[in-house]
């Protein structure tokens, strides 16, 4: 059965945790759904992950769209989350209503993810009232590395948790049904989890939250640039693919393979 927000918030209030794993084409979105995760968020990561870039800011909309609906192809009780990209809503509350509406209409999601704190509220709440699903994200929010100058961790100070406690409140009163919280103190997570009504899922944000969201290429050991202290490796599927490449290679070029067997 289809996960809904209502079973989002329905996990929260009887304290059971909700599962998110990113996924970016058919095959992972299959694996991901029947193991039974709850959300499958097809994040903007795919930049770094899929496409090799530095960073999540390149990625355009069409991109986005494309990967969203394949995933949703493959997902058929998780609840698809499409990750808004960088532009496609800062601009305008005109643009970020269109462009999620996008995600909703081509690109089959259910719900959309939207970066950044009170400044994004009126947008939040556009979206919502458009009948569109939004998971809000605050602390590390990656389209703002250059204004955060890289990937630090946020709300260490006094002032600065203050803000994020705020923002988070802002955020579910402007209609999100669920908030990301990356890279932030513990002690913070678990205050604005105890503070809202909305399921918060974290990820580097400690053990008190609703959720968790890992990267998937993180999780199975697909991604090696860089490794952030928040991520656990349930596997090592580079070193078992290089493996499999090169027996492939060295079976080619002494005439093992193809065999009889695989002949007509």
């Amino acid at each position: 059965m289809k996960v809904t927000i209502n079973d989002f918030l329905k996990m929260k209030q009887e304290g059971r945790k909700i599962t998110m794993l990113t996924a970016y084409d058919y095959p992972f979105a299959q694996i991901v759904d029947e193991a039974g995760i709850d959300a499958i968020l097809v994040g903007d990561s795919l930049a770094m992950v899929v496409q090799g870039l530095d960073n999540t800011l390149p990625v355009t909309m069409d991109e986005m769209i494309y990967h969203t609906k394949i995933v949703s192809r493959g997902a058929k009780n998780a609840m698809v989350i499409g990750d808004m990209p960088y532009l496609s809503y800062q601009i305008s509350v005109e643009d970020a209503v269109r462009n999620a509406g996008r995600f909703i209409k081509e690109g089959e999601a259910h719900a959309v993810k939207i970066e950044g704190g009170r400044e994004v509220a009126e947008k939040v709440e556009a979206m919502t009232k458009a009948e569109i699903p939004v998971m809000a994200h605050i602390g590390l929010t990656p389209q703002a590395i250059h204004r955060m100058g890289g990937y630090k961790v946020q709300g260490r100070t006094e002032e600065a948790a203050k803000t994020l406690l705020e923002d988070a409140k802002i955020l579910q009163d402007a209609g999100a049904f669920s908030l990301i919280l990356e890279a932030i103190p513990e002690g913070l997570a678990a205050q604005i989890t105890k503070d809202l009504t909305i399921p918060t899922i974290g990820i580097g944000a400690g053990r008190y939250c609703n959720g968790q969201v890992l990267v998937i290429h993180d999780v199975l050991g697909l991604f090696e640039r860089f490794v952030p202290k928040f991520v656990k490796r349930y596997a090592n599927l580079k070193d078992d693919a290089l493996k499999a490449v090169k027996q492939y290679k060295e079976e080619v070029e002494k005439g093992l393979f193809p065999g009889k067997e695989h002949s007509f």
